[in-house]
């Protein structure tokens, strides 16, 4: 099942800043939500529970739920390459990670619910389907009668899409225009502790 609960408090728990919003309050409270927060001592972690924390950042930073990212784990094993570099690949392509990645979401939570209420079109059809992969020269839109969305509007102004992906903000599409190699994906995990898990 997806994330649906506090994004700011799971943020802080993992380290990483998930919403716009996170990033507000983790620049305030740089430590762990709960009373004890900021003045419990951690325990020295187990090799077991890095591995866990990693997975769990990169599952959540897509929003996707443990049987699929044992699924893409799996896919990503079968193909030719470096495994980790492969899953990443594999998770970037996804259509609602695209639009966040795009800028034409704020968030990846906004990104799924655009797809799911089918305000996206894929080369000019609408799709729903949040987890479609995304092919090289495949064009995601934002339907015509959504892009007066004033949320939608602030976030394409202020987007800075990475250089695997084409932008025109002129009529809110972007383009996918070749395969993300992991070291230009803007997603915070050791990728390398989240295969050794896997494959326990």
């Amino acid at each position: 099942m997806n994330y649906t609960g506090p994004k700011v408090k799971l943020s802080r728990k993992l380290g990483i800043e998930l919403t716009q919003k996170a990033a507000k309050y983790t620049s305030k409270k740089p430590y762990a939500p709960g009373q004890h927060g900021a003045t419990k001592r951690r325990a020295k972690q187990s090799d077991y529970g890095r591995q866990l924390l990693e997975k769990q950042r990169l599952r959540l930073q897509y929003n996707v739920s443990e049987k699929q990212m044992r699924n893409y784990y799996k896919k990503a094993t079968k193909l030719t390459g470096n495994t980790g570099e492969i899953l990443v690949r594999l998770l970037e392509t996804r259509l609602d990670a695209l639009i966040y990645r795009s800028g034409l979401a704020r968030s990846i939570y906004m990104a799924r619910q655009l797809v799911g209420h089918k305000h996206v079109t894929v080369n000019g059809s609408i799709l729903n389907i949040p987890s479609y992969q995304v092919k090289v020269n495949d064009v995601i839109g934002i339907k015509p009668s959504t892009r007066k969305n004033e949320i939608i509007q602030d976030s394409i102004r202020s987007s800075a899409p990475p250089e695997y992906i084409e932008l025109s903000k002129a009529d809110f599409s972007a383009k996918l225009i070749s395969l993300p190699a992991r070291e230009v994906v803007p997603v915070q995990c050791e990728i390398s502790l989240v295969v050794e898990y896997y494959s326990r």
